[in-house]
This record gives C-alpha cells, sequence and structure tokens, in this order.
C-alpha cells in the first residue's frame, strides 16, 4: 500500500499491487497533511496536520479510530516522521509554536531523534526526547532545513535544505 498526505486535507491509500488502485481516502484533518506513519503491520496510519493536529486510521478502511493514541500503544511504528507525539515533545524550544520543525526522523535502531528545522540547524535528540532533553545541534545548510533521514545501518544522517537545495551527509563518529 502507499499512503499519500495531501493539502486538501486529506491521506489518499493506494494498492500499488493492483495498478495504483485507490483503496480509500482518510478524512478527519482540519488541515494540510505534514507527515505519516504506517504501523509496523500495516494496520494503521498516524498522521499530523498543519494545525498540529495527530489523527490515527485504521487501514484498509480509512476509519478514524476513536481511541486515538490511546488504542495504538502497544503499536510499533515502521517510521515516526509525524511531528507531534508524546515521544518527541522536547523538540520544540520554549517560546515556538511548533511550525519551525520542518522533518523528524527516528532511527532505525530508535535510539536517536534527528530533526531538521528553519534555523538550518540538524538537531539529533535521545529517543524519547521527553520535557528537559538537549540535542545536539550541527549547522551547514544556509537556511531552513526541509528533510531528514537516518541512512539503513544508522550510521549517517541525511539532510535537505530548503533555500540551499543541498543534500548533506552527516556521518556518525
Amino acid at each position: 500500500m502507499l499512503a499519500v498526505g495531501s493539502h486538501d486535507n486529506g491521506i489518499y491509500v493506494y494498492d500499488v499491487t493492483n495498478g495504483f488502485a485507490k483503496m480509500g481516502r482518510c478524512r478527519g484533518h482540519s488541515s494540510f497533511i505534514v507527515g505519516l506513519d504506517w504501523s509496523m503491520d500495516n494496520t494503521y496510519l498516524r498522521t499530523n496536520c498543519g494545525a498540529h493536529e495527530i489523527l490515527y486510521f485504521m487501514v484498509p478502511s480509512c476509519d478514524q479510530d476513536p481511541g486515538g493514541r490511546s488504542a495504538t500503544t502497544g503499536t510499533v511504528w515502521q517510521t515516526a516522521s509525524v511531528r507531534f507525539t508524546w515521544s518527541n515533545e522536547a523538540i520544540y524550544p520554549s517560546g515556538t509554536d511548533g511550525t519551525h520543525i520542518n522533518g523528524v526522523a527516528e532511527s532505525h535502531d530508535t535510539q536517536l531523534l534527528c530533526t531538521g528545522d528553519d534555523y538550518g540547524l540538524v538537531n539529533l535528540f535521545r529517543n524519547p526526547a521527553r520535557k528537559g532533553a538537549c540535542p545536539r545541534s550541527f549547522r551547514g545548510h544556509s537556511e531552513h532545513v526541509v528533510r531528514v533521514a537516518f541512512s539503513a545501518d544508522d550510521c549517517m544522517v541525511y539532510s535537505i535544505g530548503g533555500y540551499d537545495q543541498t543534500l548533506m551527509v552527516w556521518r556518525k563518529q
């Protein structure tokens, strides 16, 4: 399956084994979609929107799970790219509204969280990043960092700059 977040506030789910046939549209967000994660067993999507909502959808029905986070406490997630979860509440410095974080990634071994922000920084946190956590921050981009990702072996972080349109590779030492 493939899930696509849209600026019409919906998430579209497609069957990639059947010519990309549309399976459904998940509805419920009040703003455009900024992040989504699949559960390891492909039965749930968790999604964030521009209004900072986090919603949970059952797949393939695209029904919103009324239990939300409580219903998925034991769920293992394939990725951690949503910006607003209990495990990454410390990625927002005090006095900010949450809009300056552009990308979030979790290492495959689940030990680290990485963010890219509007200040041109790539930030590494221990996972979970609870209140009071301090990151190691690295500067390399001229302005905002739009996306971050870990390599398959977690030895590198990739970051993409917005204004400078540069892909940078950060090596673990």
